[in-house]
């Protein structure tokens, strides 16, 4: 494993990446996906994933070379159609989530004993997710699974659009949410995790300035924000993964894996402390990357 830090100097490519259509185009979409539901509004994702897989062609190309990473082949036009469509899926899905509609979905939870004990001691803990599947599933289903209040830390500008329509659909959620780089975001943190709530954030993408390690992840070296387990170190909060995987159809299998009871730092090394965990997550990210191969949702090129 590579283990040489850097930091992102400019804005990464996915912060730049400008969102399509407008406001009101995606509130008749949501409301159509609800009034004709979820039958009727699978069939409609067909054309508007052909004109994003025709359009877009930064994404597209960006969709094509992980596809041959993580399939070790060439990706065909229809492997790239599928990835777009799986990513659509779970964009959909999303909005049925938020409307209350979880019921009509099985969701699979696979989570060892020691885990739930963790989830339930009332200490509180990190739940480091990535941009594979569906992070709305595990919200959803949660209280369900007697997981405590989930908040997400996470960057909220580059889908503003989509999130201020699906904030429509469960107010109470925006509650929940802490905007990544608030002045008051940390303080949020501490806060949730002392009342032994879970903070979720996703480890996959590197934000503005942030400090970063290379690692080797599927086959290629690609930079891996530090962050997210610098927080949970600094915090000494335990750290549990979550994969939250796509399987086709009405179907969701819900991983929650035991990561660390608390990240320990260097006080004068804290970044070099920090890199072998962010590897071990990597390898972690790669296997189910590998298992769930079209659930991986970074359109941008993730190696440049």
């Amino acid at each position: 494993m590579l283990r040489q830090t850097g930091r992102v100097a400019a804005p990464p490519e996915w912060v730049e990446h400008r969102e399509r259509g407008s406001v009101l185009a995606m509130r008749l979409a949501v409301w159509l996906m609800l009034a004709l539901g979820r039958p009727l509004g699978r069939v409609l994702l067909y054309p508007v994933c052909a004109y994003f897989v025709l359009f877009s062609s930064r994404a597209r190309s960006a969709s094509a070379g992980y596809l041959r990473r993580v399939l070790g082949r060439r990706a065909t036009l229809g492997n790239v159609f599928r990835h777009y469509y799986t990513f659509a899926s779970t964009i959909q899905d999303r909005v049925y989530f938020l409307a209350g509609r979880v019921s009509s979905y099985d969701v699979t939870v696979r989570v060892s004993a020691e885990t739930q004990a963790l989830l339930r001691q009332g200490r509180g803990c990190i739940l480091l997710g990535s941009h594979l599947g569906s992070f709305e599933v595990l919200r959803s289903r949660g209280p369900a699974e007697g997981v405590p209040p989930i908040n997400i830390l996470m960057y909220m500008d580059n889908a503003g659009k989509l999130n201020s329509v699906l904030r429509a659909l469960a107010p109470d959620a925006e509650a929940r949410v802490i905007p990544l780089g608030s002045p008051e975001a940390l303080l949020r943190v501490h806060e949730c995790l002392a009342r032994g709530e879970i903070v979720g954030m996703l480890g996959d993408r590197a934000w503005r300035n942030e400090r970063t390690c290379r690692c080797e992840f599927l086959g290629d070296a690609a930079r891996f924000p530090l962050g997210p387990l610098l927080l949970a170190g600094v915090l000494q909060a335990p750290v549990v993964l979550f994969f939250g995987i796509y399987r086709g159809g009405r179907r969701y299998e819900i991983h929650l894996e035991p990561f660390a009871d608390a990240i320990p730092l260097e006080p004068r090394e804290r970044e070099a402390s920090v890199q072998p965990w962010v590897e071990r997550y990597a390898r972690r990210l790669e296997h189910h990357c590998r298992a769930a191969p079209y659930n991986w949702f970074n359109f941008y090129d993730f190696w440049a």
